[in-house]
Parts: structure tokens; sequence; C-alpha cells
């Protein structure tokens, strides 16, 4: 009779592992899409202030990168935000004008959001590749997630402003 206790025991744990498992795989899976849709709003955030920023300062090729970020394809994406990083390299960014710092601070939430999607996506491919998921199919329901391999801008810090008081 101890037997069959055992065994209904085994056949428990090994379910609620298995349970376990799928649901740690699909967390991840939903986590590392969420952070694909979060990285995407934030680089159309900073193609958009770019072409703010462009449109004030009359800089046509900033505009045109910025513009090309906005209406690029999926399968082009990476490379136009490339093109649009290397713009804002180039483009001195020391102005205190309150679309300069709003571009400078989408840039900089933009390179946070790629540092969160590649850990995500990280820790996906790691549950993908471990032996029992791939044994049991458990991430099949599921899109392989990709790297989104930009650029980090090297921005300058923002200005700081000057109290009243030191005047």
């Amino acid at each position: 009779m101890w037997w069959v206790l055992g065994a209904v025991a085994v056949v428990a744990l090994l379910s609620a592992y298995l349970g376990w498992t799928a649901h740690r795989v699909e967390r991840v899976h939903v986590r590392a899409q969420a952070a694909e849709r979060a990285l995407d709003a934030h680089l159309m955030r900073r193609a958009a202030a770019a072409a703010v920023v462009a449109e004030h300062h009359e800089n046509v090729e900033l505009y045109a990168a910025a513009r090309l970020a906005l209406d690029a394809d999926p399968d082009e994406r990476e490379t136009a935000e490339n093109d649009l990083t290397r713009q804002l390299q180039a483009v001195p960014l020391t102005g205190a004008d309150p679309d300069t710092k709003a571009l400078l601070g989408t840039s900089r939430r933009a390179v946070v959001a790629r540092q969160v999607h590649t850990d995500q996506v990280r820790d996906a491919l790691t549950a993908r590749r471990r032996p029992l998921v791939r044994a049991l199919g458990m991430a099949r329901r599921y899109p392989r997630p990709q790297y989104f391999d930009i650029e980090d801008p090297a921005l300058p810090e923002p200005v700081a402003a000057v109290p009243l008081e030191s005047v």
C-alpha cells in the first residue's frame, strides 16, 4: 500500500514541477514581448523628439533620419535606429530648450528600455534551451524572441539650472 502512496506522491510532485516550468516559460516570454513593445514605444518617442529638434534647428539630415526611423519596416528598423543614433551623435545637443531636453530624456529612456529588453530576451532564450522545455515542446506556442541590436547613444548630460541665490 505504501508504494501506491509513494507513486502518487511522485506523480503529484512531477506534475507540479512540470506545471511550474510551463508557467515560468510562459511568463518569461510574456515579459520579453512586453519589453519589446516598451522598447518600440521609447524608440518611436525618441524619433519623434528628434524630428521636432531637427525642425527647430533646421537640420535636414537629422530630420530625414528621424522620419526614416518612424516609417521603417520591422526588418529595416535596426538600421534606421542606428542611423538616427549616428545623426544624434553628430549634432551638438547642448541647448537648454525644452525640445532638446525632451530628446535627451527620451534617448536615455530608450537606452534603459533596450537593456531591459536584452535581459528579458536572454532569460526567455535560456528558458527555451532547458532540456525538459525542449523535450516537451513547452515553448513552441511562443515566437522566438529576438535581440534588438542598436548602438547606445553617448549623449551629453542635461544642462543643470543655476540656482537664483548664487547669481
